[in-house]
């Protein structure tokens, strides 16, 4: 009989000491997840960091000093490419954006369920993205495609369905198994979304179909 896979270590990043009590207790309190960093902002989770390397960094994206994503860009100024989620208590689109932007993998409400939160950890240790459902009217005001007013070419329906899985943050297999198809085809409507878009990343492409109104 194998041995259970090791907890993933965590980083989490929040300037309000009871909410990084609050978050540690529920993730370590649903189990898989081992929180082995806590930073009040995000010059002491990049110290931090430097000596103690993690698998996912969770962080509020706003602290005094320095907030989440500057913090993410630092990281990835340095090299280190560990997956990161930003969290938000408000429901904007721009933060959407600023995450995006910055190079985190990640962007969730602060009141999603402790499950949720876990599955979300999961989604960007394997090296995809997730981005939760946020206001779309800012997506598409930063993102407007002048030279592209509609997709060059139609999406069907299924390709619509795909499209709202992948901004969940859905992998090829759970949305395989969301829609009852094999697996290889969702990886080919993937890959005829991409091209249709005119993007290689899923995040754009989902940023892009939000703009052109897709989805």
């Amino acid at each position: 009989m194998s041995d259970p896979p090791a907890p993933l270590r965590i980083a989490l990043a929040d300037d309000q000491a009871l909410v990084r009590a609050g978050l540690k207790s529920l993730l370590e309190g649903v189990g898989g997840v081992t929180v082995v960093v806590e930073a009040a902002d995000g010059a002491a989770l990049l110290d931090a960091l430097a000596a103690a390397p993690v698998d996912v960094v969770l962080s509020d994206i706003r602290m005094p000093g320095l907030g989440g994503p500057d913090a993410v860009r630092a990281l990835r100024a340095r090299g280190d490419r560990t997956p990161v989620i930003l969290l938000t208590t408000f429901d904007e689109g721009e933060l959407l954006l600023e995450a995006v932007d910055a190079g985190a993998q990640g962007f969730l409400l602060k009141d999603a369920a402790p499950e949720d939160l876990i599955e979300a950890i999961g989604t960007v240790a394997r090296g995809e993205s997730l981005l939760q459902p946020v206001a779309t009217d800012p997506v598409r005001a930063r993102y407007a495609y002048r030279e592209q007013a509609a997709p060059k070419t139609h999406f069907t329906e299924r390709e619509v369905s795909i499209l709202r899985l992948l901004a969940g943050g859905y992998s090829n297999k759970e949305i395989a198994r969301s829609l009852f198809l094999a697996e290889g085809t969702v990886k080919n409507y993937v890959s005829d979304i991409l091209d249709k878009l005119g993007t290689r990343d899923r995040t754009r492409a989902v940023l892009k179909a939000i703009t052109l109104r897709v989805i």
